[in-house]
């Protein structure tokens, strides 16, 4: 069942994109062909009783598309239909109908955001221990319930605090433990050279207790190896709202920088998935988390549309580019000068594919995984 609602999800996000291109295009009077969910051949094609535009279902289950009539300015087309061409709208029409996709996307990123915040109450970390990592140094020394009081000084839990109060004070525990550090250079499981002091309450008593964290390559910093546990706190519609712009806008930036990355750091271009990790990652978490997986989705379609929107061809934001630029201009552009310059989106889009599907492979054939748990 998970393979199936993972690949209903990723359908409904290429689904939505493209509804998005194929609404705008009607609504501004341009010619829609065909609309098609994945590429062809196409499987089945349909053609509703009087409708200009025939709709499909392709073989190949990497995307979908919305054929407009006009979208190369040298295409032969029947004289009454030239005027609804795409090159022949005006440029504010164009921009709009190929903003609508990625529009669509980022707009159902924020709502899906939006109604989990609300619905549900948002958990706040504490300084309280829920969990001890197996063989960690927390091990046998710390315990479940643990109230953690102060670490080298530094206060944690109070009675009454708040829990907003509580996650603040959890991060400052948690840079407390980050800044001792190892002899030498860091590397996994290096012990730090002076123990952390924690104040815990347990079963009404305070203790004192020190632990030696060590370090650990995937956090990059020094741990003693607990988990935290959390307080949930309901927050309104407003509030849910800003919190769903404030978490779009980090993705996005972190999306951004990524991209930029890929050019010169391979660390990041080790960290890329591409559609079958992304879809993979998704259908794992539906086997334990529903919540998370949809959360995980409206992530994807965040990530979709904010791609979509890099200023070469052939994605949206290429279209966005060289419309704009013939705005500027003041008049049409060649055609041929656009295919050239759409050589670098092809290599972006090739690169990113290339190195995501790489990466993906190398992580199901070594039983690496995509750390969903």
């Amino acid at each position: 069942m998970s393979y199936f609602l993972a690949f209903a999800g990723f359908a409904a996000l290429i689904i939505l994109h493209e509804f998005g291109h194929f609404v705008a295009a009607k609504a501004v009077g341009m010619r829609v062909e065909r609309f098609a969910l994945f590429f062809p051949p196409l499987l089945f094609k349909w053609r509703p009783k009087g409708s200009e535009t025939e709709y499909g279902i392709g073989a190949i289950p990497l995307g979908g598309y919305v054929k407009i009539t006009g979208m190369n300015p040298d295409e032969d087309m029947p004289a009454e239909v030239a005027h609804r061409a795409y090159y022949r709208q005006k440029v504010w029409k164009r921009i709009v109908v190929i903003s609508a996709g990625p529009a669509v996307n980022i707009v159902l990123a924020f709502l899906i955001l939006w109604v989990l915040f609300a619905s549900r109450p948002m958990q706040l970390s504490q300084p309280v221990v829920d969990r001890i990592t197996k063989d960690s140094p927390a091990q046998g020394v710390l315990e479940p319930g643990d109230r953690l009081v102060s670490v080298d000084g530094v206060p944690g839990f109070a009675p009454g605090i708040s829990a907003e109060e509580g996650e603040r004070r959890v991060e400052r525990l948690r840079e407390a433990v980050a800044g001792h550090g190892c002899a030498g250079e860091e590397r996994q499981g290096c012990a730090a050279t002076e123990p952390v002091t924690v104040v815990v309450l347990r079963d009404g008593a305070r203790r004192t207790i020190e632990v030696t964290p060590r370090y650990d390559a995937a956090a990059e910093r020094l741990l003693i190896g607990f988990g935290f546990g959390t307080r949930g706190v309901d927050v309104g519609v407003g509030e849910a709202a800003q919190l769903s712009v404030t978490g779009m806008w980090n993705v996005t930036t972190l999306t951004v920088e990524a991209i930029v990355k890929l050019v010169y750091d391979k660390e990041a271009r080790d960290e890329v998935s591409g559609v079958v990790g992304s879809y993979e990652a998704t259908r794992q978490t539906l086997e334990f988390d529903t919540v998370r997986a949809i959360s995980i989705l409206a992530l994807i379609s965040l990530s979709l549309g904010i791609i979509n929107l890099f200023p070469f061809l052939p994605l949206d934001g290429g279209h966005i580019f060289w419309a704009l630029a013939e705005k500027v201009r003041g008049r049409a552009i060649s055609f041929r000068v656009m295919e050239r310059a759409s050589i670098v989106g092809f290599v972006l889009v090739l690169m990113l594919f290339y190195v995501g599907l790489s990466n993906d492979i190398g992580r199901l054939t070594s039983g690496e995984g995509f750390g969903v748990r």
